[in-house]
Parts: C-alpha cells; structure tokens; sequence
C-alpha cells in the first residue's frame, strides 16, 4: 500500500494562494484564509491595474489583427491637417518635412518585430504628411482677399449662375479689370447679386457694372467660423452687389474657357443651370426649388421659411447631395436594373447581372455628382458609392469601414482644409456611426421565430423591418451628429426623430424613384409628368417640416469650450473605430467629458460685443441683448444669438432732432464749438437718462448707452462726432477707419481700422480692468493677411492685439 503523506498548509502559503482568482484557501485551525474580497485595497488596486492593462494589450492586439489600426491613418493624418491650418504661423517647409521624414525612417528601420514602435511612428508620419498637404493646399489656391469695402467698376466674365426664385441672380465672376477705382490687389474670382435685370445673363458672358465690393466676413465673435478660411480654398476673394443691372459687352461677346478642363466645367455648370430651370418651369415655389436643390444643390431658390422649418426639424439633410441622395439614387438603379435584366432568362444565366447592375449604377451615380455642384458632402457620398459599387465587382463586401476609410483619405489628400468644416465632420461622423452600428446589428445573435416564417407574417415582418431601419438609422444619425451640430451652429433639433420617420418613407418610395426616372426622360422631353409626383412628394415633406418645426423643438445650446469638443470627438472615434471591448473606453471618454463639462462652473459671458466692421454693437443682459441698431443684419446677429444663448433683442431708444452735419454731407466733417457742445449735452443726458443697458440714439449719428456698472458705451456713425463721444463716454466704437486709435480724454477708442485687424471683440469688465478678446491675434495666415494690408503705402503691415491694448489703457 501507498503511504499518504500529510502536508501542512501555513497560513503564508493559504494567503498567497487565495490571490488567485476563484481559489478559496481552507480553514486552517481558528485562522480564516484571506479571499480576493478581502484583500487591502492598496494591494487589489495594483491587481487589478495590472489585470485590466494585459486586457488592453490583448484586445489591442485583437484589433490589429483585424487590421482596425489601419481605420486610424485618416485620423492621424486630418488631425495634422487641422493643427497646421489652426496654429498662429505658418510652419517653414524644411522643419514640415524634417517631422516627415524623421518618423519614416524610424518605421522603416524598426520593422516588424516592433510594432508598437512602428505604429506610434507612422502615426507621426500620418501626422506630418497632414500638415504638408495643408501647406500645399494654402499655396496652391493662393486667392486674393479683398482688403477692404470698396465701390467700384467691376468688369468680369461669369462662371457660374444661380437664381434665388425671386428676381435676383447670384453670380461668380472671373473679375478681369476695375475702375474708379482701380484696385491694387484686385480679387481674381468674386460672388456678386444682380437684382432688375431682364433676363439671366449666361455662362461666358462678359459683364460690368458698378458694384459695392465688401471682403468675405471674418468670425462674427471670437471662436466662431471664419467665412473668410472657406472662401480662401474656394478661391473667392470678395462678396458684393451691383447697383443696378451690369451692362453685357456686345462687342467681346461670350469668351470661352482658358483650358480645356475649364471648358468642360462650364459645360457641366451649362447642363446643371439648365436642368434647374427645367425643374422650376415645371414646379413652381418652393416645391420646384427643393426638387431642383436634390438634383443639382442649388438651394437659394429656396425660402427662408422653409428653409428655417427643414433646419429646425432635423430635415436639412434631404436638400443637401449626400449620403442618403447617393445612396437611394445607386440603390434604387441597381435593383431597377437588375430586376431588369432578371426578365431575360437567357442574358442572366450567361452574364454576371450583379456586377452589370452596379457597372450602371456607378454610371448613374457619376452623372449625379456632375451635376451636383461639387460640394464637400456630395465628394464624401460619390467616393463612398464608387468604392462600394466597384467591391461589387471584386466580390467584396460592400458597406464596411474601410470604404469610409478610404473616401475619407481621398478627401483629405485632396481638400484637407475640408477636415475643419461641418460637412466633412457631420457626413463622417454619421456614415461611420451608420456602418459600425450595420456591423454590430450583423454579428447580433438571432433567434429563429417560426410564426413569423409564415406567409401571412411576411408583409408585417417586411413593414416592420423597414420602419424599425429608418427608426435605427435617424437615431444613430442623430446623435452622432449633435455633437458637431452643437460646435458649428450651437443648436440640437429635439424632433428630428419623428421628422424623419415621417418624411423617409416618403423620400424613398416616391420623391427619389421618380425624380430618377424624371431624369433618366430628360432628354426626351417627358419628364414632366413625373416630376409632378415629385412635387407631390416634396409638399408632404414641407408640411411635415412646418408642422414639426412649429413644437418648438429648435435648442440653443451656445458654444463649446474647445477641450470639450477635441476630447468628445476623441472618444467618438473610439468608440466607433474599434471592434473589441476597448470600443467602451469612447463611451468613458464621452461619459466622463459631458459630466466634467455640465459641472463646471458656465464661462462669464461678455459684457458687450462689437463686430468687425463697428457697425453693430450690442450690450449682453441675462436672457437678451440690446444693440444699436433697429433691425440689425440677420447674418451677424443670428450668430451672436445662437452662441450666447440670448433669443430676445432689444431695440434703441430714437432720439427726435436731425444729425450734424445733416445727412448727404461730409462725414467727416468737423464741428463748430457750439455744436461739439451741443452734442456733448446731448450725449450726457441720453447715457443719464435713458434706460440702462438699452442704447439712445440719432439716426445716423449716434448711440450712447449706461450699463449696470456705470461705464457708459457710444457709437458713432460719423467721425464729426468722435470728441463730443470721447468726453461723454468711457468706451467710442465707430465703423470709420481713423488713422489714430486713442481718446485725447483716456476713453478707449475702437475704429474701423483697428477692427479689421483684429476682427470682432468680446469685452469684459473686470476688477483688474477691461479685458479684450479678439477674433484674429496675428495676421500671419494667408486668409488673414489681407487685413494687414494698407492700400496707401501698398504693403502689409502687422499688427494685432497690441493696437486694441494700446487703446484701452
């Protein structure tokens, strides 16, 4: 027999066994083994660090089997782009590439056998050919930015036309000559609005007329969108009206294009100004301007009404060529085609009908981005189609991230600039959120019903399926892009859901397969019976929008502080970027940010506003704000109220008595000494009795107010009046460029010279004195460097936040 042999169990031993997950050490004498449970905190802690970071390493191994890391390049490499286009300076070109090349040869000396190393250094090398490519994008548009407004006599040849339905055209012309006067720095392409002019003037044509040019608007507050950046990489070097209708030049005639590339996007230009016409001939109002904006994006024939209701509705997406035009149009000729061919027998089993169906249906979708106009979502949605049509061809999957992947790579190597634009981020943001939440819903686990197998289940199952797919899809959509919609517009749709619930049965199965048809008959002049249908359609869309758009459901949300936003969109990425658990962590990420963000204390908001121009000037109250102006510009406004959560407004008090000098006369001519004194008088008893924090003014004079703190704020329309302003009031705005910047009497002075450098301003009273915050630091960028400029000496010179500190001492 075998001895058994006893061994004694200590308790050293029992304890460190029960570390182990699920071992319980037995009783030894009176003595209880300790458990995980009843372990030291300051031992479990390093425990379970330690188990959740081996965790990490393997499920990020996990995820670069499956090649997720790869989804990450056009992260890397729009975050580039982004830094560069947002820092103060221009980064030399030699230090750009040195960030370039000394990572790629790090990931080529490293090779395989390190890939945590080779990864962190390509993400480097992503990083850097970001920052090149904006570079070579800044230098490749190089667009002249008008310096300033001016009135002038613009002669130039039309590029492009677009009508906004009620008289007025809007044209982008290639602006070949000025006089009276004759600019410097003339812009080479500018957008101007012709109103009383007989007929449209076409493509090619060479037309002059006086014009008021004005340069594209800066951020309306600071850290707000500069309209300026857009227009710089859209080559568009000044905005502006013509008084009057311009004069065709009969005797050059209509001029053709340079290049043999630009001839044949003037054809295009031709074909889609015509095909938009041809629609709203057929459909009248706003029914023709919607159904010609889902065909060729021109959307100013569109009223302001509806388009507020599609806006605050959630319904702004169906005007502009996106993801869902795209996609309806591909999917609905794809399966038109094939169920086509599918009645001939004999061509279906000799031919791969799948693979001719996508072949048309990439045609199709080429023909629509032609037309589209170009822009930034309709590129995104083009790529997309493209790459998943083509997998067809190839027997690959075609709705999978690495289609979004690539079509995002391909948009930034060619527009990076776009990487800063809410197109770009709310088409990516809700196509990636779309495809993960597809991929996730594949690899559910399904449970078989029986009962719903039966035929008489099936339509019920089918409506289900469609409804519970729109329900899904609006939902993801949603709240993928209310982050981005909060950053750009500073607002969230609360009934965007049910809008689109409403509307996509009606844009799927009527409004799309029509108008495709529409087209497809175009040339035979028989699509007018079809577009009625979509007309019918779009009208069932409009009211849906009035309805919903009147709950009320349009949140002002005001801006983001700019840690949140970069951190949010961090955790966004991961969270749909990854396919393991490590996805969870975007989900912390967003979690934890939106809670830091709601319990912190809300930044003070600024006492008084002032835009770039001077022209406008409100004083921040609690719920309103009070401006000097009766019906000030909606442009500018809108923005400040959106931003500063502030709907109400609150007109000036209009003073009676005429402006000196009276109105046509020089503006900046001076004053007698009775009439500065009569002014002053006039100044000083407005500010003293008028009504706080509400501005008293004379019509084309002047505006003063007395805020709470007892500073006293005036505007001046007209430099005769700045010394009788300086002596009433503590803070003088005027729109009028001096060549000085400061009050003889110590008030701080803002003129229109010193605006246009430094943009808009924020001001606040505080005990340390006033504090400024300027739109632009430095004019360094080469959208900014226009307002350095100085048409008398014809150079630039640099300046900044210096000239405003000077004044305010």
């Amino acid at each position: 027999m075998e001895e058994l042999t006893t061994v004694e169990l200590r308790p050293e031993a029992g304890a460190g066994l029960a570390q182990c997950p699920g071992f319980s050490a037995p009783a030894v004498g009176r003595r209880p083994a300790r458990t995980q449970s009843a372990m030291p905190l300051r031992h479990w802690l390093p425990a379970a660090a330690s188990q959740s970071l081996r965790a990490g390493i393997r499920m990020l191994g996990e995820e670069a089997d499956h090649g997720r890391l790869l989804l990450f390049s056009p992260v890397f490499l729009g975050a580039g782009a982004a830094f560069w286009f947002l820092a103060r300076w221009d980064f030399p070109l030699v230090a750009s590439l040195l960030c370039l090349a000394m990572p790629a040869v790090v990931v080529l000396a490293a090779g395989p056998s390190r890939p945590v190393l080779r990864a962190s250094f390509l993400a480097l090398a992503l990083f850097a050919c970001g920052m090149l490519s904006a570079q070579f994008e800044s230098w490749r548009a190089s667009t002249v930015i008008l310096d300033s407004s001016v009135t002038t006599t613009v002669t130039g040849r039309v590029e492009r036309r677009e009508g906004d339905g009620r008289g007025r055209w809007r044209y982008i012309l290639a602006v070949t000559g000025t006089e009276a006067p004759e600019l410097k720095r003339r812009p080479g392409r500018i957008t101007a609005i012709v109103r009383g002019a007989d007929t449209p003037f076409e493509i090619g044509d060479i037309i002059t007329g006086r014009a008021r040019l004005t340069p594209p608007a800066g951020p309306a507050l600071p850290e707000l969108n500069d309209f300026s950046f857009s227009a710089y990489f859209d080559g568009i070097g000044a905005n502006g009206f013509f008084y009057g209708a311009p004069e065709k030049d009969l005797e050059v005639g209509p001029q053709g294009a340079r290049s043999t590339s630009e001839a044949m996007l003037e054809w295009l230009y031709r074909l889609r100004s015509s095909i938009g016409d041809r629609i709203r001939s057929i459909l009248p109002g706003d029914t023709g301007a919607f159904a010609a904006a889902l065909v060729t994006d021109e959307r100013r024939a569109i009223s302001n009404a509806t388009t507020e209701a599609l806006r605050q509705s959630g319904l702004a997406h169906i005007v502009a060529i996106s993801g869902l035009n795209m996609a309806l149009s591909a999917g609905i000729f794809f399966v038109g085609f094939r169920m086509l061919l599918s009645l001939f027998p004999g061509a279906a089993q000799a031919y791969p009908t799948k693979k001719i169906a996508a072949a048309g249906a990439l045609i199709a979708v080429t023909a629509y981005y032609l037309i589209s106009g170009f822009g930034v979502s309709a590129e995104r949605a083009f790529i997309m189609m493209a790459i998943m049509l083509i997998a067809v061809f190839f027997d690959r999957p075609s709705i999978s991230l690495r289609n979004v992947v690539l079509s995002a790579l391909v948009i930034i190597a060619i527009s990076p600039s776009e990487v800063l634009g809410p197109s770009f981020q709310m088409s990516f943001a809700a196509t990636l959120a779309l495809v993960s939440g597809y991929q996730l819903w594949k690899e559910r686990r399904i449970r078989e019903n029986a009962l719903l197998r039966l035929p008489v289940f099936r339509p019920l199952v089918a409506v289900a399926g469609f409804f519970g797919g729109v329900f899904l899809t609006s939902l993801i959509g949603g709240f993928s892009t209310a982050l981005f919609s909060i950053e750009h517009f500073h607002r969230l749709t609360a009934y965007g859901l049910p809008a689109n619930l409403a509307t996509m049965p009606i844009i799927s199965f009527i409004v799309m397969p029509a108008g495709l048809l529409a087209m497809l008959l175009m040339p035979f002049g028989l699509d007018a019976p079809l577009w009625k249908v979509v007309g019918f359609g779009l009208d069932l869309v409009i009211a849906v929008a009035k309805t919903v758009s009147g709950w009320g459901g349009d949140i002002g949300v005001g801006r983001l502080p700019a840690w949140y936003f970069a951190i949010a969109v961090a955790g966004f990425l991961l969270l749909t970027l990854l396919r393991t658990r490590l996805r969870h962590a975007g989900s912390a990420i967003l979690a934890v940010s939106t809670f830091i963000l709601l319990i912190l204390p809300v930044s003070r908001p600024p006492d008084l506003v002032i835009s770039e121009d001077g022209g406008l000037v409100a004083l921040v109250e609690t719920a309103a704000m009070a401006s000097n102006r009766e019906n000030p510009p909606d442009f500018i406004f809108d923005q400040w109220q959106r931003a500063l959560v502030l709907p109400m407004h609150h007109p000036p008090k209009m003073l009676g008595g005429p402006a000196i000098p009276p109105e046509g006369e020089d503006r900046r001519v001076r004053l007698s000494r009775e009439q500065q004194n009569e002014a002053r008088t006039a100044m000083r008893g407005a500010a003293a009795g008028g009504e706080t924090n509400r501005f008293s003014c004379v019509k084309k004079a002047w505006c003063i107010s007395r805020l709470s703190n007892g500073r006293v704020v005036s505007i001046i329309d007209n430099a005769a009046y700045l010394g009788p302003a300086c002596d009433a009031a503590d803070i003088v705005v005027t729109p009028v460029r001096l060549r000085f910047n400061s009050c003889r009497s110590g008030a701080t002075l803002f003129t229109g010279e010193t605006l246009r450098k430094t943009g808009s301003l924020e001001l606040r009273f505080a005990d340390t004195g006033l504090e400024v915050a300027t739109a632009f630091e430095t004019l360094s960028r080469p959208w900014m460097r226009q307002r350095a400029y100085d048409w008398r000496s014809n150079s630039f010179t640099e300046s900044g936040l210096s000239s405003v500190s000077d004044s305010g001492e």
